[in-house]
């Protein structure tokens, strides 16, 4: 009998491995055929990505490094030139101080907005959803529908905007007023993105954190400084970095509103406007393409700076 019971144990211990080695082996050929099959799943898209995307991104890199115009015959490679040219060309410094005074100008204005409506629609008890749809609807709108709407509130002599307030501002042929009737107009058609992310963090704040709060004494003000703040902190990250990446890109509410030109004395042209004129109205592909691959290393810069200052932020927290 002790025989036997030690021949059991014996094979227990030898059988161990393999069943780990078939085990291991099944979960193996489990993941292949998942991934095989959930690869058709995702070819589609990484077609569209590679032809739309990657493919377009390489040309463009290409096109840098050449002479190329719009008709693309006769291109030769230049080598550095354009990147040169770029970085000493005073037009596109302009432009891109122009896109990063639009940014500065809109992002805090729509991070406390947003934040001001979400807390609105969040605590108003009538009414409810009818302030949500509207706060949010803007947004849905296509660009040119939105500035063009603009364009005709801001209209000299028959603007609404200055036939109400009694004003006789010259909003769009005026490069003091330019800048601000776009900035305006971005700030009514986008703040809706950022007041939903804004509205869903608000509604994840556990219920009992207020409740505990004013039993402790503490008033509307603190509860906000105290619990609300602190809690959307990573969703204003959010919002601010989203809408830094946004308004760098500034073109079509520049440009419809402006009936397609860069503004009073080139107050309102952008980095991209200046890009595309280079492109399309000098026909100079190549040189436009270099200034594409500038300000797509300037947008990655911002993205991986915000990245890297979320997780220093973190790190530091715990």
């Amino acid at each position: 009998m002790t025989t036997s019971a030690h021949m059991t144990t014996s094979a227990q211990t030898v059988g161990a491995p393999a069943l780990a080695r078939t085990a291991t082996a099944t979960a193996t050929v489990r993941r292949k055929q998942g991934f095989q099959h959930g690869g058709w799943f995702v070819a589609p898209f990484l077609a569209l990505f590679v032809l739309f995307v990657i493919w377009p991104l390489l040309r463009g890199v290409y096109l840098s490094f050449t002479d190329a115009n719009i008709s693309g015959d006769g291109a030769s490679f230049v080598g550095l030139d354009n990147y040169r040219e770029a970085l000493n060309d005073s037009a596109m410094w302009d432009a891109l101080g122009r896109s990063a005074y639009f940014t500065l100008l809109v992002v805090p204005c729509i991070t406390v907005l947003a934040f001001l409506l979400a807390m609105l629609a969040h605590h108003i008890e009538r009414g409810k959803w009818l302030w949500r749809l509207c706060f949010f609807v803007p947004f849905l709108l296509p660009s040119t529908v939105a500035a063009n709407m603009f364009q005709w509130l801001f209209t000299q002599g028959i603007g609404l905007i200055n036939e109400t307030f009694g004003l006789d501002t010259p909003w769009l042929t005026d490069k003091s007023y330019a800048m601000l009737a776009i900035v305006i107009e971005t700030l009514w058609w986008t703040v809706g993105f950022s007041f939903l992310l804004y509205l869903a963090a608000l509604q994840g704040i556990p219920d009992h954190l207020y409740e505990a709060a004013k039993l402790d004494g503490a008033n509307a003000w603190h509860r906000m400084v105290h619990i609300t703040l602190p809690m959307l902190r990573n969703i204003t990250g959010l919002v601010i970095a989203l809408q830094i990446l946004a308004s760098l890109q500034l073109f079509d509410q520049a440009v419809v509103m402006m009936d397609f030109g860069p503004g009073p004395e080139v107050s309102t042209r952008s980095f991209v406007q200046y890009t595309l004129e280079q492109g399309f109205t000098s026909y100079r592909v190549g040189y436009a393409s270099a200034m594409s691959i500038i300000f797509f290393v300037i947008i990655a810069v911002v993205a991986l700076a915000r990245m890297w200052l979320l997780r220093t932020r973190e790190e530091g927290g715990r």
